[in-house]
């Protein structure tokens, strides 16, 4: 997967313990409630810190009480949220009859789910494929509702994603054969990624790699966290990262990932002291690197209102093609916003 995901997380089921309730284990309080799931499900629900008791992430181990609270979360929505074709314009590089690459522009979810059930790149490719939901009349289960709308994500094949506020490339499976194979480059790492990112402070190193696992962090799991490698925390990630220009207090870098984990290049980026400018989520929307002049906070906030959100753009994506085998590569320039924003800090270091 790519730097991916929104940052949130999705309720998928919610129960309260009744008063009679005698102590039991999480997993076989879920177990007996969720139609369809093992043990084995919710243990990896449970290590990935999205079985919540009362509001805090607990292991399968944990005793539910009567009243207690217990959420099954995802960093995912349902798949019984309602797929809606919108006809929302896609700036799309290529397509044929097996996928389509699209420039995702910021600010477009990929997913619809809590917040943005509208305006994704889902609604807006529902639209461009020709999708038409059921118009089956009431007697339509809402089981077949689900099934239909998860049917259709998956013939899409969005075997990758990126972050609501960043830009760039995405590839899509139009068939399941060009969706399994298209997941199957990205599980074995044969794809090729290129980010381009402006981060805060001056990279000492022409180029470097971040290696250590990255996962929830332990008091808020909408934040990923940094962890050794080798750690039992959080999953196995690899950053290589390049210098493109140095600009003063920011350095403009080219970012290759090895991995795909959540927001990597932001945690990865932060980890080595160069947070992504303006991420909000990490705390780069705050002068992190220059002087406390008054011009020079002018400037910065107005390269904040330039640039509204983390400058991080997925610049390249490259695949071999499902049916015929072609290797393909393709480029997306630097958006506006980030172009602009690289031309602020050049003018303001000639003036220095």
């Amino acid at each position: 997967m790519a730097e991916t995901s929104e940052s949130e997380l999705f309720e998928h089921f919610r129960f309260v313990a009744d008063k009679g309730q005698h102590p039991i284990r999480v997993d076989k309080f879920l177990v007996d409630r969720i139609v369809g799931t093992s043990r084995n499900r919710i243990q990896r629900a449970a290590d990935g810190g999205f079985i919540l008791v009362n509001g805090k992430p607990e292991k399968v181990s944990c005793k539910v009480k009567p009243g207690d609270v217990v959420q099954v979360m995802m960093d995912r929505p349902r798949h019984s949220t309602e797929i809606v074709p919108e006809d929302i314009p896609l700036d799309i590089v290529y397509e044929d009859e097996d996928l389509l690459v699209v420039n995702k522009p910021a600010g477009m979810v990929v997913h619809p789910g809590h917040g943005n059930y509208t305006g994704t790149l889902v609604n807006a490719l529902a639209f461009h494929l020709g999708y038409v939901p059921s118009t089956a009349g009431d007697d339509a289960g809402a089981d077949d509702e689900e099934e239909e709308n998860f049917d259709f994500q998956k013939r899409m094949g969005l075997v990758h994603r990126i972050d609501k506020e960043t830009s760039g490339l995405l590839v899509i499976a139009k068939n399941e054969d060009a969706g399994t194979s298209l997941s199957r480059q990205f599980f074995h790492k044969t794809t090729r990624r290129l980010y381009t990112a402006l981060v805060w402070g001056h990279v000492d190193a022409d180029e470097g790699t971040v290696e250590g696992n990255i996962g929830r962090n332990r008091r808020d799991r909408t934040l990923m966290e940094f962890y050794p490698a080798g750690s039992e925390e959080g999953k196995p990630a690899v950053t290589h990262y390049k210098v493109l220009q140095r600009l003063g207090y920011v350095t403009l870098v080219e970012c290759r990932l090895e991995t795909g984990r959540t927001h990597q290049i932001r945690v990865h980026m932060k980890h080595i002291g160069h947070t992504l400018f303006n991420d909000k989520t990490y705390g780069g929307d705050h002068i992190l690197k220059g002087t406390t002049f008054n011009l020079y906070t002018q400037f910065v906030n107005r390269c904040f209102e330039v640039c509204p959100r983390q400058a991080l753009h997925a610049r390249t994506l490259g695949f071999r093609h499902p049916r015929t085998g072609e290797e393909m590569d393709f480029e997306a320039p630097l958006p506006p916003d980030m172009q602009q924003l690289v031309t602020m800090w050049n003018e303001y270091i000639s003036q220095r």
